[in-house]
C-alpha cells in the first residue's frame, strides 16, 4: 500500500479499518455484536461507518460474514488492546500505514472520524479503543501485553504519545441490554 498523507489528512488507501469484537459481552448478557439496533446488527452499523474511511476492513476476535477475520494477539482474552495489537500486526503485514479501530458497539461515530483523528496517533478521549494508530506501534502494544503493566488502551496511548481527541458528541456506549433498549427507544 502506498502511504498518502496530505495537508488535509490521511488518504484512506493507507488505512486498515478494524472492528474490535472479541469481547465476551458478559455485561450485555448475549452476543452484543449481533444485537439489533433499528433492524441491523450493531457490528454492521460500525462496519458501514468505518468502510468509508479505510481501504479495507477486518473484524478482530470473531467471524462476520463478508469481512476478513483475525484473532486477538498475542492470544484471546487480552482485552481491547489484544484486538488492537492484532490489527496493527495485520496492517504491518499487509503494508498499511495506519489502523482505524472501533469497538463493535460504537454505532454513532461521526462520518469525519478519520479527519478528526489526524494527525495520528490519536484516540477518542472518552472511548480509547476508538483510535487511529500507526502500524509500527504493533511492537509497543505487544510489549505491554507481554508485561506486567496494565493491559489498557490508555497505557498504550501514553506509551506511543497518542493525543486524546474530544468529539463534538460523545459516542454511545452500549454495555448492557438496557443501554441498547434506551438507544433504540430514544435515539442516538
Amino acid at each position: 500500500m502506498s502511504c498518502c498523507f496530505g495537508l488535509l489528512g490521511i488518504d484512506r488507501s493507507a488505512v486498515l479499518g478494524a472492528i474490535i469484537a472479541g469481547g465476551k459481552s458478559t455485561r450485555f448478557g448475549s452476543d452484543k455484536a449481533r444485537a439489533s439496533l433499528h433492524g441491523r446488527m450493531l457490528i454492521e452499523h460500525v462496519t458501514d461507518t468505518l468502510a468509508d474511511m479505510a481501504a479495507e476492513m477486518v473484524v478482530v476476535g470473531r467471524q462476520h460474514d463478508g469481512l476478513r477475520s483475525i484473532l486477538d494477539q498475542p492470544r484471546q482474552d487480552m482485552g481491547p488492546l489484544g484486538g488492537v495489537a492484532a490489527a496493527l500486526v495485520e496492517a504491518q503485514a499487509r503494508g498499511y500505514s495506519a489502523v482505524l479501530t472501533a469497538p463493535c458497539d460504537a454505532v454513532d461515530l461521526p462520518p469525519d472520524l478519520l479527519t478528526r483523528l489526524f494527525p495520528y496517533p490519536a484516540y477518542v478521549e472518552s472511548m480509547p479503543v476508538i483510535g487511529l494508530w500507526p502500524a509500527y506501534a504493533a511492537a509497543d502494544a505487544l510489549a505491554i501485553l507481554d508485561s506486567d503493566e496494565r493491559h489498557s488502551m490508555k497505557a498504550f496511548a501514553t506509551r506511543i504519545s497518542a493525543r486524546a481527541v474530544k468529539l463534538p458528541r460523545e459516542p454511545v456506549n452500549i454495555n448492557t441490554a438496557a443501554d441498547l433498549e434506551r438507544v433504540e427507544r430514544h435515539g442516538i
